[in-house]
């Protein structure tokens, strides 16, 4: 529990060094010191593993993702917005991996913990729906599909949701 706020106790002693700094006329270095601060706090709210897992998905590198998350060892000690990310971006290469069980279980997980974003949450409910679907679980997978339609209202899903409702009707 404390490992979550290691960096923020170094974000407040960065902080008040350079506070000193300033006193010493120092502004110039104080500054970079205040700067070095602010990464430390948004690493605090944004695992730079996960970062690092996104720039990777975003670029297809999804073997490249896998290996940056699976340096995480514990994922439960993270903040919950952060684990959420977590679990999304392991069901998104475990899906790419055609390991359905594991990226049914991750996103499930992902869902529960707490996605932010209502296009993620769609994102995750819609491979759910594929995944139900490859199962011949035709209820389920019109579930989340219908699920993944609600949350998409920027309308950015919308091929892969008529993609999954041609499917769904050859079944």
């Amino acid at each position: 529990m404390i490992r979550k706020y290691v960096r923020l106790i170094i974000a407040g002693i960065l902080f008040l060094g350079s506070i000193f700094l300033f006193i010493q006329a120092l502004v110039g270095t104080g500054v970079l010191v205040v700067l070095l601060s602010g990464i430390f706090v948004l690493f605090h709210f944004k695992n730079e593993m996960n970062l690092f897992a996104f720039y990777f998905v975003r670029k297809n590198k999804f073997e490249a993702s896998g290996k940056v998350l699976g340096r995480v060892k514990n994922p439960e000690n993270m903040i919950k917005t952060q684990e959420a990310y977590y679990y999304y971006l392991s069901g998104l290469v475990e899906a790419q991996k055609q390991k359905n069980a594991q990226a049914e279980k991750h996103f499930k997980k992902a869902l529960e913990t707490g996605l932010r974003l209502k296009t993620d949450q769609a994102v995750a409910k819609l491979n759910l729906s594929g995944i139900a679907l490859s199962k011949r679980n035709k209820k389920l997978a019109t579930y989340y599909l219908q699920d993944a339609k609600k949350l998409d209202k920027q309308k950015v899903l919308t091929a892969q949701i008529r993609e999954i409702e041609a499917m769904m009707k050859r079944i």
